[in-house]
């Protein structure tokens, strides 16, 4: 396709007459009228993928997919077209087709021919379904992968569980994070047994020498509320008990998400909401035992006094 050069330099500049022309396939800018040829090669500004977003004829970008270390080769690996077609747009010979066919196969054979990269691939496609399961960010998904491939690299997927690993890798990734995700949450999303998923993760640390911040129960509450359907008054109230615990330092030592649920049944105790402490406890995934020890130790450092039935319907 041939088309029309712009105004500014639209006129060729040795017989000024003709206007300058572009050849879309070979990329030659030349004069309409005696054939003086300016650029053989013009780079292309255009887009060369589409985005697929909703304005995708608008929105378009010439960068292919982002490198990630969530991919087993990282998103660098070699991609042989399917257009049996050449540069300038010509069909292939048959012997050309024949040759690009084979190396079309070890192309494609090559990226999983060594144990790493099948361990990779299987591992990054169980962390992509994790990725949806526990609702995770970007963030979390590439500290996971890196964790995984710095294991990998001391040689402790040999003889383990790949699940139990990436697992594993991923408890910590959260636990650096501050996700509030728990070690029997993703247990049960990636249908490994708690147990194993322990000991990888265990081992991840003392090998690794890593070392785990204490997770803050204020960022677990939300979660725990959310799914237990509490009102905002509801949350602002353990909010508040939850800054109090903080600052007279009554939750060191103690589970965050048991804290954090505890706070929450203290608050609807406070404002006469009935959720009861087995709602809670499924949402913080902890026992009602918990909860109640938990409770009672708020009740009694905090000097929160709750009001009895009685009480509260004569003020409602």
């Amino acid at each position: 396709m041939v088309v029309q050069g712009s105004e500014m330099d639209a006129r060729c500049a040795r017989c000024g007459k003709a206007k300058m022309l572009t050849d879309g396939t070979t990329g030659e800018r030349f004069c309409g009228g005696c054939g003086f040829v300016v650029n053989e090669i013009v780079n292309d500004l255009g887009p060369e993928r589409q985005s697929f977003s909703k304005e995708q004829f608008e929105d378009r970008a010439r960068t292919g997919v982002p490198t990630s270390l969530a991919m087993h080769d990282m998103g660098l690996a070699t991609v042989i077209g399917q257009a049996n077609k050449d540069s300038t747009g010509k069909p292939l010979s048959a012997s050309m087709k024949n040759t690009i066919t084979r190396l079309r196969t070890w192309d494609s054979r090559s990226q999983v021919h060594e144990a790493t990269e099948r361990n990779c691939r299987q591992a990054f496609s169980e962390l992509s379904r994790l990725k949806d399961k526990l609702a995770l960010s970007d963030a979390v998904v590439e500290k996971t992968a890196y964790i995984y491939r710095k294991a990998l690299e001391k040689g402790l997927a040999k003889g383990r569980s790949i699940p139990g690993l990436i697992a594993a890798a991923l408890y910590l990734s959260c636990r650096e994070t501050g996700t509030p995700r728990t070690l029997n949450e993703v247990a049960r999303r990636i249908n490994v047994k708690k147990k194993d998923v322990s000991r990888c993760y265990r081992l991840l640390l003392q090998e690794l020498d890593m070392t785990m911040p204490v997770l803050d129960p204020i960022k677990c509450m939300s979660r725990i509320a959310s799914e237990s359907g509490l009102s905002e008054k509801v949350k602002r109230e353990a909010l508040k008990i939850l800054e109090q615990a903080n600052e007279k330092e009554i939750s060191a030592g103690k589970d965050p998400m048991g804290l954090a649920a505890a706070a929450l049944y203290l608050s609807c105790a406070i404002h006469g909401d009935s959720t009861t402490q087995k709602v809670i406890a499924i949402a913080a995934g902890v026992t009602e035992v918990t909860i109640r020890n938990r409770y009672k130790g708020l009740r009694e450092l905090l000097d929160i006094q709750v009001p009895d039935k009685k009480t509260r319907s004569e003020l409602a």
